[in-house]
């Protein structure tokens, strides 16, 4: 079984659903956004989430990607930063738990913390962002050893925040003869890094997950064809996902189009990292592209159904004998 490296930042996810948009109004915050805040702000939304009732759930986009092809029976190992305290012991914890090898280094700065408001009938999700200890992962963390023997390496591009980590652990996984794939992570951090973005792609991404709107931002066309088109135009595999509508995958002259999977949508939190999840496994099995993108459209229509980004056993068992019977008929 081919191995995976991912890098991301050690968050976790305090979930709330919201019963209108008032708190997002009253913190500024645009619905389907990603925004960082600064401490003093992240503790009073916290105090403001409180009283909905909240969940606390290990996560983070890489990291969540990473414990799925752990739970998929890929070796799986992940590089983030934590605080030495009660949200870090539960990240490190919440990973091994997974079988993640879990190489997290530690900074004297309180663990960082995602504020998920999922709000409105397509259960859209709302990112406040406190990064406290992620945002201390430097490039000199970083050492060969750590990408060595790895089959892919995978990167969530909220970290473009910090460039030269990126681009340090880019270096390394091509040098290690990692396959690196990219999940755009938020269309507001593609804006705000596109030439970066570009420039890493062109020069070393293989893979590129991103949705609609990242996509947009990436390419500033406006169809999602010409958006697939153009990316794939950066990179060896472009995977377009177009929320319920499902996903389009293309590799050179071939293209797919992948209808989601049948679900009862109640929290989109995850569904683009589990995706990402399912597609890889896939591909590391040789699957061909358009099995992959159906795997990761299996996987992703658990995740919406629960709350979080955790999938529960009975899900998890339902979605491996899907693939199970979806990979027999390919013939591979």
């Amino acid at each position: 079984m081919k191995s995976i490296l991912g890098i991301g930042n050690a968050l976790t996810d305090i979930l709330a659903v919201l019963p209108d948009d008032t708190l997002l109004r009253t913190f500024h915050l645009p619905r389907g956004s990603m925004q960082h805040v600064d401490m003093e702000t992240g503790d009073r939304i916290w105090a403001a989430l409180k009283p909905l009732g909240v969940k606390y759930v290990a996560g983070g986009s890489a990291a969540n990607t990473i414990v799925c092809t752990s739970i998929f029976g890929m070796p799986s190992s992940f590089i983030g930063k934590i605080g030495d305290d009660e949200l870090g012991l539960l990240f490190k914890s919440d990973q091994e738990q997974y079988g993640v090898n879990a190489m997290l280094l530690k900074s004297t700065r309180s663990s960082g913390r995602s504020m998920v408001f999922v709000s409105g009938g397509n259960a859209e999700r709302t990112f406040a962002v406190y990064l406290g200890a992620a945002l201390d992962l430097v490039p000199e963390d970083l050492k060969p050893e750590y990408f060595q023997g790895h089959d892919y390496f995978h990167i969530e591009g909220y970290l473009v925040q910090n460039q030269g980590l990126i681009r340090r652990a880019v270096e390394l996984a091509r040098e290690a003869g990692c396959i690196i794939s990219l999940d755009m992570a938020s269309y507001n951090v593609v804006e705000s890094n596109n030439a970066f973005l570009h420039d890493i792609v062109d020069h070393y991404v293989d893979i590129v997950f991103a949705n609609e709107t990242e996509g947009r931002a990436f390419t500033k066309l406006g169809s999602p064809q010409e958006i697939l088109d153009e990316i794939s135009a950066h990179c060896k595999i472009a995977v377009l996902k177009v929320g319920k509508d499902g996903s389009w995958v293309k590799s050179a002259e071939e293209q797919h189009y992948i209808p989601s999977w049948p679900a009862k949508t109640i929290d989109a939190t995850g569904a683009g990292d589990t995706y990402a999840a399912g597609f890889l496994y896939a591909h590391s099995l040789g699957m061909p592209l358009k099995v992959c993108g159906e795997v990761g459209s299996i996987i992703a229509a658990k995740v919406v159904e629960v709350i979080g980004t955790k999938i529960d056993i009975p899900r998890w068992r339902d979605a491996k004998a899907e693939i199970r019977e979806l990979i027999a008929k390919s013939g591979k």
